[in-house]
C-alpha cells in the first residue's frame, strides 16, 4: 500500500516571498526586509574584493587597518573592500521518506521545504545566483539545480519539492556526503551552502565532505527536528519499524528507556556540533513545533553575535 508523503503546497512556498502568514504558522511574521537585512548582514560580508587603501575615518572599523602603509606614512589608513555584487548560493534540502515524520506542528519535509523557501527568496533579493539540490533517492528525476541570476532554479526546486518522491526506499547514509561532494563541483568558489536535513541518522564521511566544501564555499547545517526525537513520550507499547522493516515493540511508559533514547540524541547532535566547530560550519536547527522563520533569525542573529565577537 502506498503511503502518502507529506509536501506543501507550491502556493505557500512563493507565498513566503511576501509574508509567512499564508503558511498558517502561529507567529504571521512578515518576510521582508527584517529577515533579508539579517541574511545580507550575515553572509553578504563573506564575498568581499579589495578596492584601495584610503586614510581612517572617524568611525570606521579598526580591524581593516592596513598597518604596513600606516607605520610607512605614520597616518592611519584603512583597507577598503568592494561587496561582490552576486555570488552563488546552493540550497541542498533532504528529500528522503525519513523526513515524511511529525509529531507536532507539521512533518519534517513541509518545515525543510519552508525553509528553503525562506532562504532562497532572501537570496534571490539580494540578486545571488540561487541554485538547489535535492538529497534522496529521486529515481530518474534531475535533483541538481545549478545557480541561476533569475528565478528559474530557484522556482524549479520549490516545484520539485511539492511533488511526491518516486521511491520510498530510505538513502543510505553516505548519500548526503556524496551529494555534496557533486554538488560542490559546479559551484565554483566563495558561494554559500545550506545543508537542510535530518541529520539525526548516522551520517558516514560527514566530517570530510563538509572539510572538503569549506575550503572554497561557507557552509550552513540545518538540522530539521521532531520534538519525538528527543522526547519520547510516554505511551504506553508501541509498535515502531525497524531500518530493516522489522516491527520492534517499545515500552515507552518505561522512563530509563525515554532517558536512554533522549541521551543517544544528545550523543548524535554532540558529534554533529563537534564536526561543524572543527571545520568552521554553522549549524541552525529548526523544529517541526517552531515557527520556522523565527528560527532562521535568531540562528542568523547567534552566527552574527558569535563573528563579532571573535
Amino acid at each position: 500500500m502506498a503511503v502518502a508523503f507529506p509536501k506543501p503546497h507550491l502556493d505557500d512556498l512563493l507565498e513566503l516571498r511576501h509574508q509567512a502568514r499564508a503558511l498558517g504558522i502561529a507567529s504571521h511574521h512578515l518576510v521582508n526586509t527584517t529577515f533579508t537585512g539579517l541574511y545580507a548582514s550575515v553572509f553578504r560580508g563573506q564575498g568581499l574584493n579589495f578596492e584601495e587603501v584610503r586614510e581612517y575615518r572617524e568611525g570606521d572599523d579598526i580591524r581593516n587597518m592596513d598597518w604596513k602603509v600606516t607605520a610607512r606614512t605614520g597616518d592611519p589608513h584603512l583597507k577598503v573592500f568592494r561587496e561582490e555584487r552576486e555570488r552563488s548560493v546552493l540550497i541542498c534540502v533532504d528529500v528522503g521518506p525519513h523526513m515524511a515524520f511529525g509529531t507536532r506542528g507539521t512533518f519534517k519535509s513541509v518545515q525543510a521545504a519552508r525553509a528553503c523557501a525562506l532562504l532562497g527568496w532572501a537570496a534571490n533579493s539580494l540578486h545571488d545566483r540561487v541554485g538547489g539540490l535535492l538529497i534522496g533517492d529521486l529515481g530518474d528525476r534531475g535533483h541538481h539545480f545549478r545557480p541561476t541570476k533569475d528565478r528559474r532554479a530557484l522556482w524549479r526546486m520549490l516545484h520539485a519539492l511539492t511533488d511526491p518522491p518516486s521511491s520510498a526506499r530510505p538513502s543510505p547514509p553516505a548519500l548526503l556526503p556524496e551529494m555534496l561532494r557533486q554538488g560542490a563541483r559546479g559551484l565554483g568558489s566563495g558561494g554559500l551552502v545550506f545543508v537542510i536535513a535530518d541529520f539525526n541518522r548516522p551520517q558516514t564521511d560527514l566530517r570530510r565532505a563538509l572539510a572538503l566544501l569549506c575550503q572554497h564555499n561557507t557552509v550552513v547545517l540545518v538540522p530539521v527536528d521532531d520534538p519525538a526525537e528527543r522526547d519520547l513520550p510516554a505511551m504506553g507499547k508501541v509498535l515502531f519499524r525497524g531500518p530493516e522493516g522489522e516491527l520492534l515493540e517499545v515500552d515507552t511508559d518505561d522512563a530509563a528507556g525515554r532517558r536512554a533514547w533522549r541521551e543517544a540524541w544528545q550523543r548524535r547532535r554532540d558529534a554533529l556540533n563537534a564536526i561543524a566547530s572543527r571545520v568552521g560550519v554553522t549549524v541552525i536547527p529548526i523544529r517541526t513545533d517552531e515557527d520556522v522563520h523565527h528560527s532562521l533569525m535568531e540562528g542568523l542573529r547567534r552566527r552574527a553575535r558569535f563573528w563579532r565577537g571573535l
